[in-house]
This record gives C-alpha cells, structure tokens and sequence, in this order.
C-alpha cells in the first residue's frame, strides 16, 4: 500500500482537494488517481456513496489497480467500465424509496448532521424529500404526565383512541414489573395481536408496595379493572402480602410452606377469605381482586427448572454438562438454577442433556418437558391435567423442594387459562429490550416525550400486526 495514498482512503467522494504526494510506490497508483482527479471528482448522486477502505494488495483488492477511471466510455462503440464493488471500494447505493435514514438506527442529532451533510455535498438528488422526525414524539407525549418521579398514562381511552384502536378492558391484560433500571407497567394484548403498549415507566420508584399503589392510582386502574400478571413477588404487593418467605406465601389458600412434609402429600388447604391486616401474613391492603390476577407460566417455568436443577448432584455429568453448556453463566447461577427462556429452550431442545441423568432425574425431565410443550404455551393436551401429576409425583421422588410456584401447579390448576400461550407474560418481557433502545437514547431524561416516541414508533407502519418470529419490532 502506499504510504501517500493512505490519506485519500476513508473520505467521501469530492473531498480530496488536497494535493496528493508525488512519491508513491505504486506508479500505476499514481497514474490512475491522477486520471480520477481530473475527471471523476464530481458530486455522486447516490442515497449511499462510495465507502473507500485500505486495500489489502493490488491484484485483487485495489480499485485503481482493477481500474481505470481515464479511460470511460465516451463513443458509441466503446467498451464501458465495469466498476468492482470489492471490500477496499464498497459500491454506492442509489436512491430508492426503501431506504430511509431512519433504518440505519442513527439518534435525532445523528440523523439531522447526516442530512445536512449529504446535502452539502450535494448528494442528495433535488427530488428527494427530507422530513424533520424531532418532534414527532408531541402526538403522544400529551397523553402522559410526570410527576412524583412516576410517567404515566393520563388518559389512557384517550391513548387508545390516537393509536386507532378499540379500548375494551377486557381485551388487554396490565404487566407490572421491574429491571435493574426502571419500574415499568404495560399493557399486553390478549392474544398478542397487538404489541406491547406501555404506560407507566419510572427510574426512580423502587418495586414495593407503595410504588405499586401511586402506580394503579395514576393509571385509574378502577375504571378500567384489567387482569393483572406479573411474578409472585409483585402479586404479593397487589395483594398485600408480606415479602420474603413467609409462612402463608399464596395468595388462593392458606398453604403452609414450613410444613415440608406436608407439600407433596396434601392439597386441600383452606381457602383464603378475607385479606385482613395483621392475619396470615398479609401487611397491607390489597390493590387488585385476586379473581382479576393471572398465573404467570413465564415464572411458573423458571421456578420448575430451578428446582429440578438445584436437587441435581453438583458432582454429576449432568450438572458438569450444564457449566460446559453455558460457558459464560458464573457456577452460583448454575448451582441455583437461575436460567431465562431462551437457555431453558436450548436445555430443552439438546439431546445428550437427558442421556447424563439417572432414572430419577430423568424423569422428572421428561414430565418437565411434557408439561412445557403441554400445558404452558400455546398448546394444551387433553391430558394436561395428567401431566402436571406426573410431573409432581416424579418431582417429589426426585428430591425436589416444593416452591410456591410448584404448589401454584399442584393445588390450584383450575385458576390457569385455557390458552396460556395468549395470556402469559413473555411479551411483557421483551418489552424491557425494546424500550432499552430509547433509554439509552434520552440519556436519563425518561419523561413523557420517550413514551411518546415509542409509541410513535410502534405505529409507524398502520398496516403490520404484531409477529413475534418474523419481525424484531413491532408496530401498530
């Protein structure tokens, strides 16, 4: 490569105006960039230009070796220029109306400096359009007010209205969770027809129970009334329970977790009535109507393989199978069963994980996995309720601590819905990866015009519905 061509590489077409070193080791170089200069120095009129990067050598990676620019196609008869596209000269991009700026993922700021640019160095054909998206975001922000470090919904019939689409409570689902950042409540489609609409989100409210009430309460969840999912710790702030573990952790009965020997031999335990201050554990008033919380199968499904995981032997090949499985996964995670869907598909879908356990254990694997692919998802045999006893019975030979979550599945099958796959709270989990996206963008500033720009986004093409396989994102 020459030393003095490196500075040209790396510059939009139509920057070179500096005067380039005599003295290159490459003299066909030399020639055919002075042949470029003086004849292809022009404004490109593409939606991309050329990109230029360092050949690697100048037989089959070198533009001005392969080419020369000199030498075009004036007559009738001549020969034209086949111009490679090689990784040293990626070729431009013309102008189409599927490229958008917008798809190359670039911020506001980063969007409007690229438009300026391409239409200084004019770039940009005079046909082309240029539309400001900055303050795209003041449809929605209207419908959200901040206060009290909470960014709620202040009109949420209103909301609906904008999108285009029906409010009926009955039709959507209310998920309340947190992450590591921020308390978030959305509102998941029935079904999942529709992707996920959010409508609280906060970075400064802690997951308790009062941050729980000011959430409902902002939202007017009493004149709306939807089910509400989430995981047993929240259910505990909607229904008043005392966190930790506690001695009447179920919400439905009054299931003694401290009575071990007990668990997998009796299920008729007394019903809970009433929710009273000071009695069986329950702190507080509770928020929500228990007939109105939804069993979360999401959860259900960590908390089955978390103590199938954590009765196997840490000095099986099983488990050493495990660590050699998820390589990147801290032994603590492995030892105490901590795993998400997508690790607990690939378990599920390996084929030598089964062949490293005993009978016991694999057993109790194979009725995991039947009351998976059964009973939880989309899918319901007409055996489920076999399933899920084979599951408890080969559990308890196994050894397996009986969680509140395995309880949940044992006494109270009846309180799941017909079709888990379309009320479960999976899809209120991908919304903490989407929404990610626009925290990093407003850097802090999490306030109603986010929520606006998201669901801006979310309705930017009217005529997609929600795909969970096809699309990354969805929209309206």
């Amino acid at each position: 490569m020459c030393e003095a061509y490196k500075p040209y590489f790396g510059m939009p077409v139509g920057d070179q105006d500096k005067p380039w070193a005599p003295h290159f080791t490459c003299e066909h170089c030399k020639k055919t960039l002075e042949g470029w200069y003086r004849g292809e120095k022009r404004a490109m009129h593409f939606a991309v230009p050329r990109i230029w990067r360092e050949p690697t050598d100048h037989s089959t990676n070198c533009y001005f070796c392969m080419v020369d620019p000199s030498k075009r196609c004036t007559g009738k008869n001549a020969t034209p220029v086949t111009y490679p596209d090689i990784p040293s000269s990626i070729a431009p991009v013309p102008h189409c109306p599927e490229l958008l700026i917008r798809d190359l993922g670039l911020t506001k700021s980063s969007a409007e400096l690229l438009t300026s640019r391409l239409k200084q160095w004019n770039l940009l054909d005079e046909s082309v359009q240029v539309t400001g998206q900055r303050k795209r975001h003041q449809v929605f922000s209207t419908f959200f007010s901040h206060q009290d470090g909470l960014c709620f919904c202040n009109n949420v019939a209103g909301l609906f209205e904008a999108i285009g689409i029906t409010c009926n409570p009955n039709e959507w689902r209310l998920f309340i969770d947190s992450s590591c950042k921020s308390l978030k409540a959305v509102l998941l489609h029935n079904g999942n027809k529709y992707p996920s609409l959010p409508v609280a989100h906060s970075v400064h409210l802690k997951e308790e129970y009062t941050s729980v009430k000011m959430l409902l309460g902002a939202l007017k969840y009493d004149e709306y009334g939807w089910e509400v999912i989430g995981d047993f710790k929240m259910v505990s702030f909607l229904m008043g329970l005392q966190g930790g573990f506690t001695k009447y952790p179920c919400f439905i009965c009054l299931w003694d977790s401290r009575d071990t020997k007990a668990h997998y031999h009796r299920r008729d335990w007394p019903q809970r009535t009433e929710f009273t201050v000071g009695k069986n554990n329950v702190k507080w008033e509770p928020l929500v109507d228990p007939r109105k919380v939804l069993m979360p199968p999401l959860h259900i499904k960590l908390g089955l393989i978390k103590q199938f995981v954590r009765a196997l032997d840490k000095e099986s090949r099983a488990f050493n199978y495990l660590q050699d499985l998820f390589p990147k996964l801290s032994e603590a995670k492995i030892k105490a069963g901590v795993f998400v869907g997508p690790q607990i598909k690939k378990i599920i879908e390996c084929s030598e994980f089964p062949k490293k356990l005993n009978r016991k254990e694999r057993a109790a694997w194979n009725s995991f996995v039947a009351v998976v692919r059964g009973f939880l998802g989309n899918h319901k045999d007409e055996n489920y309720v076999q399933l899920v006893q084979t599951l408890i019975k080969n559990y308890a030979a196994m050894g397996c601590r009986m969680s509140l979550k395995i309880h949940i599945l044992d006494a109270h099958l009846d309180k799941f819905k017909e079709n888990m796959g379309a009320y479960s709270e999976e899809q209120g989990k991908r919304f903490h990866q989407d929404i990610m996206n626009f925290e990093c963008r407003y850097q802090g500033q999490y306030n109603e015009n986010m929520m606006g720009d998201y669901i801006c986004g979310l309705i930017r093409e009217s005529d997609l519905q929600y795909s969970r396989k096809s699309r990354k994102t969805t929209h309206f």
